[in-house]
């Protein structure tokens, strides 16, 4: 199997490790595809690998009594299996496979090792789950306080950021997984942000015609996360 060389890969993690960082985790990252809906990661069961995304998204859920509810979400900016930067090697939550995934897959051992090793590592590893720690937060603040046609702005600004096109392949049913309500509500509120000429809904799909209108719909539940991200890797 050939090494990812760091200046080929998308993962921006990956890419801002400094080479001897990303030399000792190459031999054991291995490029997997992963299909809609696939589990990466199971409540209170071992979390065998991280996955630092490539193409797609993966969503965090939390499970409970009424149902899943998305609680954050991971594309090329990040990875999945934060828990093991903390220390653990379990989590409550879901991983969700959102959106087709290309990623590069690393063994949890290598990641422990290489962290234990590499300070350096562990402080930008580190700074991404204090990033997804603002992002969980605001989901709260939205899922709490926000309609849902603002809250669907959101989501779906969120998801335009990790894929980097226009069209995005969400099913209503999907939506309302992802957003804690029922499907009529999903209905309605696409037709709210379509009316208002912020997407085009198709079957299936959804497609963002005014990003700005989807940004002053979502309010401050969209952007502070961003910016916090961004700020912790500045100086990387």
């Amino acid at each position: 199997m050939d090494r990812p060389k760091q200046e080929g890969v998308r993962n921006r993690l990956l890419r801002l490790m400094a080479p001897d960082d990303f030399a000792r985790l190459a031999p054991a990252l291995e490029s997997v595809s992963v299909p809609l809906r696939e589990l990466l990661i199971l409540p209170l069961e071992p979390i065998t690998y991280a996955y630092f995304v490539e193409e797609g998204i993966v969503s965090l859920v939390a499970d409970t009594v009424e149902g899943r509810i998305e609680i954050g979400v991971v594309g090329y900016e990040g990875m999945c299996g934060a828990p093991l930067v903390l220390g653990t090697d379990r989590t409550p939550h879901t991983a969700l496979v959102q959106s087709d995934l290309v990623a590069l897959r690393l063994p949890a051992a290598a990641l422990q090792a290489a962290l234990a090793e590499s300070p350096a590592l562990r402080s930008l590893l580190g700074r991404y789950v204090q990033s997804l720690i603002v992002q969980v937060g605001h989901t709260v603040y939205a899922n709490t306080d926000l309609t849902i046609e603002a809250r669907l702005a959101r989501w779906i600004l969120m998801t335009h950021d990790r894929l980097q096109k226009d069209e995005l392949i969400l099913t209503h049913e999907f939506l309302a997984m992802m957003l804690g309500v029922r499907r009529p509500g999903v209905t309605t509120a696409t037709h709210v942000l379509e009316g208002s000429g912020m997407i085009r809904a198709r079957r299936g799909r959804i497609i963002v015609t005014d990003r700005d209108k989807l940004e002053d719909l979502a309010g401050d539940a969209y952007g502070p996360a961003e910016a916090e991200y961004d700020r912790l890797f500045a100086q990387d």
